[in-house]
């Protein structure tokens, strides 16, 4: 059994930056900054990463009450955002769709997410494009503050859903960013790098992907990796 773990943004899709809009509304309404994502760095990053750095830059210190509140926040906003058509690409991927089924197909393959999105978040975007059904489960951005430690919470939660028994032949981390290939390599799965956001093949090969694609719409090229 073999164990493909999905990131989203950049990924599976794009939104147009909705996810960016919602997260600005959410901490504008706490700190009253009008652009308060300016100069953070958030691709590859949880949502939990990137709301502590913001806040952070207002003297805030996110503890749980805070974190909640600004994850409802800003699932709210992302409800409305994800409706506009925003700006710069807001589409699924090359190739995801018929990927995704052909993978479906497969009884040796379990398909989760692993994300930085809040799980909230996740499902208001994958749910846009009508991806969600792919996934039964995941790692998501409020289960850890590092992306490093969601392999090993993602397999935990294949295994609670059925998904897998005992421990998968391969564990694959497809995404598109520097901090995905990390990921998979510190909990030693393997990293699929996919240059459909903000990297290139060689940005990603350099972090350590020995496996990378312009994009996915090679399904063939991608099956044969399992």
């Amino acid at each position: 059994m073999y164990l493909i773990l999905f990131d989203i943004d950049g990924t599976l899709c794009l939104t147009g930056r909705a996810g960016w809009r919602a997260m600005n509304r959410a901490c504008q309404e706490v700190v009253g900054a009008d652009d308060a994502m300016g100069k953070v760095e958030f691709a590859g990053r949880t949502d939990w990463s990137i709301l502590t750095d913001i806040m952070a830059k207002f003297g805030r210190t996110v503890d749980a009450a805070l974190l909640a509140d600004l994850r409802d926040r800003y699932v709210r906003h992302l409800a409305e955002e994800i409706q506009h058509r925003g700006t710069g690409v807001k589409d699924v991927m090359p190739g995801i769709n018929p990927l995704l089924e052909a993978l479906r197909q497969r009884d040796d393959v379990a398909l989760a997410l692993l994300t930085g999105n809040f799980l909230e978040g996740a499902r208001i975007k994958l749910e846009y494009f009508d991806l969600w059904k792919y996934f039964r489960c995941g790692a998501f951005g409020g289960d850890a503050a590092s992306r490093n430690d969601l392999v090993p919470i993602a397999l935990t939660r294949a295994r609670e859903c059925g998904m897998i028994n005992g421990q998968p032949s391969k564990v694959l981390v497809v995404g598109d960013t520097p901090n995905d290939v990390e990921c998979a390599l510190v909990a030693d799965a393997i990293p699929v790098g996919v240059a459909t956001g903000g990297y290139s093949v060689e940005d990603l090969r350099a972090a350590g992907a020995e496996i990378v694609f312009e994009d996915l719409s090679n399904t063939e090229a991608f099956l044969k990796l399992v």
